[in-house]
């Protein structure tokens, strides 16, 4: 693992070429259901921005949940088209290949899942603990959150069985759809229904 830290300039200079080699800045998905992803992407930040700026300065837990949802959203927004996984994903490969482990890239895959894991596990965490007062109120979106996550990492992974998993079709639609517009929709249902609530009532 330490090997894989130490990259000298030239070693990025040709990390850089064969990636370019691999991936190249373009729509990742000109599909139609491709860009019916990103406006509901695009949809729900829109609705999370618009519940942020409605919702009381205190206690900030919840504001600042909502603001992290749009940051999210909008990332993943951009990121769907510019396919920014693929990009880290053919940098790794070049890596691998580079310094001589490709052969055995299985096992940095698992300690990369499970750093990853264990990093957005203690910032979900922190999330959980900053949101405490308000966690029923927001817990659709959360479980969106988490449903989106894990789709978009095991996408990056790209596990070859995995990826045939997901790729399959149910009544004409792929499993990646589902499961991807599910998380979406989660998040702006909730993110909806918190603006009916305070529109109704007022901000509490």
């Amino acid at each position: 693992m330490n090997d894989i830290l130490r990259i000298s300039w030239p070693d990025l200079q040709w990390i850089a070429t064969c990636t370019s080699d691999h991936w190249q800045a373009k729509i990742g998905d000109p599909h139609l259901m491709g860009w019916i992803t990103v406006l509901a992407y695009a949809l729900t930040c829109a609705l999370a921005f618009a519940l942020r700026r409605r919702l009381p300065r205190h206690p900030r837990g919840q504001r600042f949940f909502w603001s992290f949802m749009v940051v999210v959203l909008a990332f993943l927004a951009v990121n769907k088209q510019l396919d920014l996984q693929s990009l880290a994903t053919a940098a790794a490969r070049c890596t691998a290949k580079l310094q001589g482990w490709y052969a055995e890239r299985r096992g940095v895959q698992v300690t990369a899942i499970l750093s990853f894991i264990m990093l957005t596990g203690f910032y979900g965490l922190i999330l959980l603990w900053i949101i405490r007062k308000a966690f029923w109120q927001n817990a659709v979106a959360l479980l969106g959150l988490t449903a989106i996550l894990a789709f978009v990492l095991v996408r990056a992974v790209g596990f070859h069985h995995v990826d045939a998993l997901i790729g399959q079709s149910i009544a004409g639609l792929r499993m990646n759809w589902i499961l991807e517009l599910s998380g979406i929709a989660l998040v702006a249902v909730n993110a909806a229904a918190l603006l009916v609530h305070i529109r109704r009532t007022g901000p509490t």
